[in-house]
């Protein structure tokens, strides 16, 4: 193996855990209480883990010599399929979410650093679901911290609600939740009355 090839495979492999961990922080700030940026930029499997294993097929490619033929087609073998894959899971995932979510956006009235979201998804015809979370702060330092998750059977959702200045009153068909925020933001459990 030249000097060239040996480089070229070194940059592969650091290209590769480079992705690696630019998805992992992603992952990580997509928790409750994680930075919303930091989520929005790199939590993206497809277009994170896909290139990172195009980069390791390529290294093991060259890696392995001009002998090697073996390796070289079994390894094209695999990465054929993998990037046609990834490819179409993409462009289907990508023409999936738009328009089959809408998303309403209550900003508090007395601290504009503070977002309650509702995502609802219609794509199932029989019942809709919905996600309430609750966005604080501003530019890198806003978090995301999720109410809660609620689908269309029996306890359908109703709304979600600023009913204080550290309250939020989520309502379904057969319950009220009021969280109360902690100074962080985190909304923490709720109280539960029955209706």
């Amino acid at each position: 193996m030249t000097v060239r090839h040996r480089w070229i495979v070194r940059g592969c492999r650091a290209g590769a855990v480079a992705a690696l961990l630019a998805y992992a922080a992603g992952r990580y700030a997509s928790r409750s209480g994680g930075l919303v940026v930091v989520e929005r930029r790199l939590d993206h499997p497809v277009l994170l883990l896909g290139p990172a294993v195009v980069l390791l097929v390529v290294a093991a490619v060259l890696g392995s010599g001009p002998r090697a033929r073996f390796v070289q087609i079994a390894c094209a073998v695999v990465l054929a399929p993998l990037v046609a894959a990834a490819a179409v899971g993409a462009v289907s995932a990508r023409l999936l979410d738009d328009g089959a979510r809408s998303v309403q956006r209550k900003v508090h009235p007395d601290h504009p650093g503070r977002v309650l979201t509702v995502t609802g998804d219609s794509a199932s015809v029989d019942r809709a679901s919905y996600r309430v979370d609750l966005l604080t702060g501003t530019g890198w330092s806003a978090r995301h911290w999720t109410v809660g998750n609620w689908d269309g059977g029996r306890d359908r959702f109703q709304g979600a609600e600023w009913s204080a200045p550290d309250r939020i009153t989520v309502t379904t068909a057969r319950e009220v939740r009021v969280f109360t925020l902690a100074p962080d933001g985190d909304p923490g459990s709720p109280a539960v009355t029955l209706r």
